[in-house]
């Protein structure tokens, strides 16, 4: 039995308004109850995957020397290259078993954006490497532009309440390398039990097992994608903005068998973010005597902030 609910964006696109709002009624289910959902018909298409997994990897082969030509100091990692076991979990002292690269927005006729945010690095080496990056960056961007829409449905928002907030967002493009285990870690875990910080996370059917989901009751559940699905989660910004009505949910990375230590693992999640600016306050819609306000009113530019000192990426 499947334990993460399966929806298809083909519904809500269709112009079959009763098809609409099955999709509309599914996915918010899914994110009340569990915070994660399988998606098939996203904007990625199989050679777009294909070639972006190569490119990643290519990446990643490069020598240490090369790599670390781009891990761009005084950015908190926000562009560019950053080096195995920089970053931890929220709360953990152990620097998760990952090294990982970041694209960001691309931004469009806004010069204030584009001077808030860093530039994103260009890899001399693998000239195919940045325009595969940037070409699946919009397409997952569009795919999230969607599942916001549905959201927005089913939270008795107007359809396109999110778009003028994610237009020209602080999204992320996160490939992630988990390179093999060669000896027994201590603490560490490819990435340890966290919540993500943005409105949705799209994570492509990640190569490999590994990825566990919380639900409710404490359990911790796998989460496997089919190829052709994207696995989507709620982020704590969104969850902030409903009152909790829309579960972020906390997951993990988790080592393989050991049988399995020797190979390396890639992952490529796309957190959606919006513009600084945004107030996360929590929507009046989703306050009522059963479920009273449960958070400060904050902007994402704040949280962001927060959020990056506690996981050690900026220095106060």
């Amino acid at each position: 039995m499947k334990l993460v609910p399966s929806v298809d964006l083909n519904d809500f696109i269709s112009g079959d308004p009763i098809k609409k709002q099955k999709f509309v009624d599914e996915i918010g289910k899914a994110y009340e109850d569990i915070g994660f959902v399988a998606l098939k018909g996203h904007f990625l298409d199989d050679t777009l995957v294909e070639n972006l997994y190569a490119e990643v990897k290519n990446f990643f082969s490069l020598p240490l020397e090369t790599k670390q030509k781009y891990e761009i100091p005084g950015i908190g990692g926000q562009r560019g290259y950053v080096s195995f076991g920089k970053e931890s979990a929220k709360g953990k002292k152990e620097g998760d078993l990952k090294e990982f690269w970041h694209f960001g927005q691309y931004v469009e006729n806004d010069a204030k954006r584009e001077a808030e945010y860093p530039k994103n690095v260009i890899v001399e080496e693998l000239p195919e490497f940045n325009k595969i990056g940037k070409e699946a960056y919009k397409m997952l961007e569009k795919t999230a532009k969607y599942v916001l829409r549905a959201l927005a449905l089913h939270l008795n928002l107007e359809e396109t309440y999110f778009d003028h907030y994610i237009h020209n967002g602080n999204s992320i493009l996160r490939p992630i390398h988990y390179p093999p285990i060669t000896s027994e870690p201590k603490e560490a875990v490819r990435a340890a039990a966290h919540g993500d910080i943005n409105l949705i996370t799209l994570l492509m059917g990640a190569q490999g097992r590994g990825l566990q989901v919380q639900n409710h009751k404490g359990e911790w559940i796998d989460a496997i994608a089919e190829p052709d699905e994207l696995m989507i989660n709620v982020g704590d910004m969104l969850s902030r903005h409903t009152n909790n009505k829309l579960k972020s949910t906390i997951h993990r990375v988790i080592n393989p068998p050991r049988e399995l230590w020797g190979t390396s693992r890639y992952s490529i999640p796309f957190f959606m973010h919006p513009i600084s600016e945004m107030k996360l306050n929590v929507l009046e819609s989703c306050i009522d005597d059963t479920n009273p306000k449960q958070f400060d009113d904050i902007t994402a530019g704040e949280f962001l902030t927060e959020r990056l000192i506690e996981l050690g990426l900026i220095k106060k």
